[in-house]
């Protein structure tokens, strides 16, 4: 019997003050079985990063042609592709001709860093790509908020984060590797 995916509901309240961004989302996030509470945040945090009215959660990590965070058109062309971790090169060459815009948020400490160095040549290429690292202390400790139904409110200013849960506040720093916030 397979398991199935978790259903965690997420209360979302951005204030973006670097885009002019302030919103309230309600989110119902499938957290697939092999996913852990580090990269479900993650979701959620990429999410409060590009939050807009049209923006939503893909597939998930068992559907390989969509990505992780997607925003379209109301004609159904793909406006913003996100994507988390360290992706297949090839997926994100693909992605860069198929969207307006391409973001990748990279996590897992050194891996990530690792990862950014051997692709940057093949990526930098791309003028509609952007590349953020996450720090790894940081994105444990977003992952420690994780809970199955959550109120969370997300502050941006000067490209730092701040996401409270009741007391909770865990405070991230987002370094934007290559190309452009507003990617």
């Amino acid at each position: 019997m397979a398991i199935k995916a978790t259903i965690f509901k997420v209360d979302l309240s951005v204030a973006d003050m670097d885009r002019g961004y302030y919103g309230s989302h309600a989110l119902t996030i499938a957290r697939h079985p092999s996913e852990t509470s580090e990269r479900m945040m993650i979701r959620v945090l990429a999410f409060a990063l590009c939050a807009g009215e049209r923006l939503e959660f893909g597939g998930g990590v068992s559907t390989a042609d969509e990505p992780d965070l997607w925003e379209r058109s109301l004609d159904g062309q793909i406006e913003r592709w996100i994507e988390l971790g360290q992706p297949d090169p090839r997926r994100i060459h693909k992605a860069c001709g198929r969207a307006g815009r391409v973001a990748v948020y990279l996590y897992g400490g050194n891996k990530a860093a690792t990862w950014w160095e051997q692709e940057r040549t093949g990526l930098e290429r791309h003028d509609n790509l952007s590349v953020t690292l996450l720090a790894a202390e940081q994105t444990a400790r977003l992952a420690e908020l994780a809970d199955r139904g959550i109120s969370l409110q997300c502050n941006i200013q000067d490209a730092e984060v701040w996401i409270m849960r009741e007391a909770q506040t865990v405070h991230l720093t987002p370094r934007l590797l290559f190309g452009s916030a507003a990617v």
